[in-house]
């Protein structure tokens, strides 16, 4: 099985290396972006599978990134796990609207950070093994 691909999107170069270092022990490739329009750039070029996503960033925010992911069919199904030092109830229903699949407030506790990305990295791959044997079924019934 191909290594995880997780994009860090943040733009803030001491959160990015901090999040790179976290994500060294685990097996996966990592790409970072710097604002909200090279975080799309990014996953057309990069295909994650997760994206950390930090909420305030330049030209476009982590909130605006995340709906426009979650609209469109061909990256809906990219777990997006909003990173952020907001954490006030109406921005985390903010986060929740705009389709993101997990919250985590800064500080990053580590151990808490990488629990999240495996049981989010799982859940991805068994919905893509759902989705293709879905698809196979649907090709056995024509």
């Amino acid at each position: 099985m191909a290594a995880n691909r997780i994009l860090i999107a943040d733009d803030n170069p001491t959160n990015v290396e901090l999040l790179e270092a976290y994500l060294s022990e685990y097996d996966c490739k990592v790409a970072v972006a710097t604002d909200g329009r090279n975080t799309l750039e990014q996953v057309e070029r990069f295909k994650p599978d997760l994206i950390l996503l930090d909420i305030m960033m330049p030209k476009l925010s982590g909130f605006e990134v995340c709906q426009q992911l979650k609209e469109d069919p061909d990256t809906r199904g990219i777990m997006i796990l909003m990173v952020t030092a907001l954490n006030e109830l109406g921005d985390i229903e903010r986060a929740v609207s705009a389709g993101c699949d997990d919250f985590l407030s800064k500080p990053i506790n580590k151990l808490e950070l990488l629990k999240r990305v495996d049981n989010m990295l799982r859940l991805r791959h068994v919905t893509d093994e759902l989705e293709r044997l879905r698809k196979y079924i649907d090709g056995m019934d024509e």
